[in-house]
């Protein structure tokens, strides 16, 4: 009975319970989309910047990344290779020898990273191959190639087919030139990273320097990013004469944004409570004090204090448990098309390219959000309706059911 009384005295008045609902839906709506976009945001930076090279895992010489001097190199790759081979988390891995140096054009030089790569291991590790924009990926008939990103070639002004010369420290540190032919242009999400990388076939690479070949760096790919941690420590337990880092090593800024996204989730989810729990509190409370003398009635005619409160309660929670699954559908279905879609923000495009996000924002999130937020809103739609319910308790029964 006490329930039946709740949910009529829910469309008693039908305008303000819908605008409360309605108020509920709209904020847990909003504040699950902001944290899929927050969410999506962080994913495709560190997704972007893991594919283009970063990697899961990267494996150097130790004094290697002091200084990142060339002639610290990794000398025994075959008993690395039989590591790598026998971890089952471990999808692919590449080898890259690295060097600084400049990249000049009849218009003008700028410095940049010279990455030796094997094309072909380089195609299972990196995704840049499936970032060429013009031209091709390297073709195995022709040496000297050298591929750049987009932005790098508007700043040198040059184009396909265009020579360019390379000038860089090799590991005795003498000082190498040497003319490479563009043959592919390359466009990340990083604008950053287009700049300030070049590729080489790695053969190229070592006979202008006139070594052997060497292997600077060893960039790890894993089948799923969970297993970084356990395989990191595996390698290191296997491998105590090189340096073994996960991804998060290697750019500590990538690390702070994901902890600092936890902090963003937590923050929006705290809003939703506030501004959810004012909501109920506000519109209850007005509630009781409309309907002041009713209750005043009913108590004098005996019902208890305890169903008084049973029924203010069963009101809040019908209301929070219609306002609530509506936001959080709409919710799941927003999410769930703009993750296929994206949201083109190409009117800030530079800006996120700056970050290496992208133009286009793929919304994520969690599975395991939308039963927190669901729990989330029974709890704070009980605790908010609370007060309203004790308020109603506390007023004197022969004094309310005088009032006009």
């Amino acid at each position: 009975m006490i329930q039946k009384i709740a949910w009529k005295n829910i469309w008693r008045n039908k305008l303000r319970s819908i605008i409360l609902i309605t108020s509920i839906a709209l904020g847990i709506w909003a504040g699950l989309f902001m944290m899929s976009m927050t969410t999506g945001l962080n994913t495709q930076r560190i997704g972007n910047a893991i594919n283009s090279g970063l990697g899961h895992i990267q494996i150097h010489h130790p004094e290697y990344t002091k200084e990142y001097n060339p002639k610290y190199f990794i000398k025994d790759t075959a008993s690395l290779r039989q590591t790598l081979s026998q971890l089952p988390a471990i999808k692919s891995w590449s080898y890259h020898n690295n060097f600084t140096g400049m990249i000049a054009s009849p218009t003008g030089g700028y410095g940049v990273a010279l990455i030796g790569i094997n094309p072909l291991t380089e195609k299972n590790t990196t995704s840049i191959h499936t970032k060429i924009i013009s031209g091709t990926y390297f073709t195995s008939d022709k040496k000297n190639q050298i591929v750049i990103g987009e932005k790098l070639a508007r700043k040198l002004k040059v184009e396909l087919n265009n020579k360019i010369v390379v000038t860089f420290q090799d590991t005795a540190n003498n000082i190498i030139s040497g003319a490479f032919r563009v043959t592919g242009i390359y466009k990340t999400a990083s604008s950053s990273f287009d700049e300030s990388i070049a590729f080489l076939n790695k053969k190229d690479l070592e006979k202008l320097a006139g070594t052997s070949s060497i292997v600077n760096e060893v960039i790890v790919f894993l089948d799923d990013v969970t297993d970084v941690a356990p395989t990191k420590n595996k390698l290191s337990t296997s491998l105590p004469m090189l340096q073994v880092r996960s991804w998060d090593d290697v750019s500590p800024e990538l690390g702070y944004a994901n902890e600092l996204m936890s902090i963003a989730l937590s923050v929006f989810i705290l809003i939703i409570i506030l501004a959810m729990a004012f909501g109920i509190i506000n519109t209850m409370l007005m509630a009781v004090l409309e309907r002041k003398r009713e209750l005043g009635m009913l108590i004098s005619v005996g019902m208890n204090k305890r169903k008084v409160f049973s029924m203010i309660l069963n009101e809040t929670l019908y209301i929070s448990l219609i306002g609530g699954p509506i936001g959080i559908i709409g919710a799941w279905a927003t999410i769930n098309h703009f993750g296929k879609v994206g949201i083109n923000l190409s009117s800030m495009g530079k800006g996120l390219d700056s970050l290496g996000i992208g133009s286009i924002i793929y919304t994520k999130l969690d599975s395991q959000m939308y039963l927190t937020i669901t729990i989330v809103v029974v709890l704070t739609a009980l605790l908010a309706s609370i007060y309203p319910s004790l308020r109603a308790l506390r007023m004197n029964a022969a004094e309310a059911v005088r009032q006009n």
